[in-house]
């Protein structure tokens, strides 16, 4: 079991890139993960990273293992879950990561039922707008939208969520109805932002006649938490860009109406990311696919 403990080791740190980072996430301390990597390279006989004090890049060699690597833990792990009936044993907690708008309206309402399948699993959610580190925060899966900056993490995909810019009645009474993106910067229509420290100045990108474009709202109004955007555009304080399963019940209402029709917001990815030993883990993998059977299913039927 050593060997395959080894090359556990080595896959997560050619992913992550460091030996600390990837002892974090296998929960062993940095000289356990060193000397892991240096019995690996010994019984293959060659070198599979170049170290210095400050940088750790993969040799030649390192690249080529990783790719056969990756293969064997796959059928390691296929070939455990066939032996054990883990559908039936999950046991354990699981530490879920969402946006506000995702989490309370896709994810929540949906953790009761798998827990009815399950029910010696627990389920930590954490929701939050700003972006998370699924190593640091020993988070077994996250939930998000748009892409992810992380290229070394595994992404699912689940849908392309259509978006809507929208406001306030008494909004579009006082300030008037912008007509596309143009419009938006013309006559300094107040945007609400969603934004975070460090953030660019915001630029909204809409679908245009000659294709995608990026327009530089005008915006007083900021926060990194997306319920709070909702909430100042339904008291008549600006323009909302949302995901529209997030504002369907406002719209439908009346409370919040679609501005700008003719340069709609791009709908945006929203998909599971996670990293490849969290995929590993029978009830991650279970509870991703409870989650993106019934979501997708939820999109298609326009529930969501």
């Amino acid at each position: 079991m050593s060997y395959i403990d080894n090359i556990r080791t080595f896959v997560r740190v050619y992913e992550l890139g460091s030996m600390s980072a990837a002892g974090r996430d296998l929960r062993i301390s940095s000289a356990v993960t060193s000397s892991r990597i240096s019995q690996l390279e010994e019984h293959l006989g060659v070198r599979l990273f170049q170290r210095t004090t400050r940088s750790l890049s993969p040799t030649e060699h390192g690249q080529s293992f990783y790719r056969g690597a990756t293969e064997i833990l796959e059928a390691v792990d296929r070939a455990e879950a066939q032996i054990i009936n883990v559908t039936e044993n999950l046991k354990g907690s699981l530490y879920i990561a969402a946006p506000l708008g995702v989490g309370r309206r896709l994810i929540a309402p949906r953790v009761p039922e798998f827990r009815a399948d399950y029910p010696d699993v627990s389920i930590r959610l954490r929701l939050t707008d700003r972006k998370v580190d699924l190593t640091t925060e020993g988070l077994d899966l996250a939930f998000f939208l748009g892409q992810p900056e992380d290229s070394n993490l595994r992404i699912r995909k689940i849908a392309d969520v259509d978006r809507v810019l929208c406001a306030s009645p008494d909004y579009v009474a006082r300030r008037g109805m912008p007509v596309d993106g143009d419009a938006l910067i013309s006559d300094q229509h107040e945007c609400l932002n969603l934004r975070f420290p460090g953030a660019q100045e915001p630029r909204w990108r809409l679908q245009t006649p000659d294709g995608p474009r990026r327009f530089a709202v005008t915006s007083h109004y900021e926060s990194d938490d997306g319920d709070v955007l909702t909430d100042w555009a339904l008291s008549g304080q600006g323009i909302l860009m949302k995901p529209r399963f997030e504002v369907a019940d406002h719209l439908a209402s009346g409370a919040l109406v679609p501005v700008a029709e003719a340069t709609p917001p791009e709908p945006i990815q929203m998909a599971c990311l996670f990293t490849h030993r969290r995929r590993q883990d029978p009830k991650t993998r279970i509870f991703m696919e409870f989650m993106i059977d019934r979501i997708s299913a939820a999109f298609a039927q326009g529930a969501a």
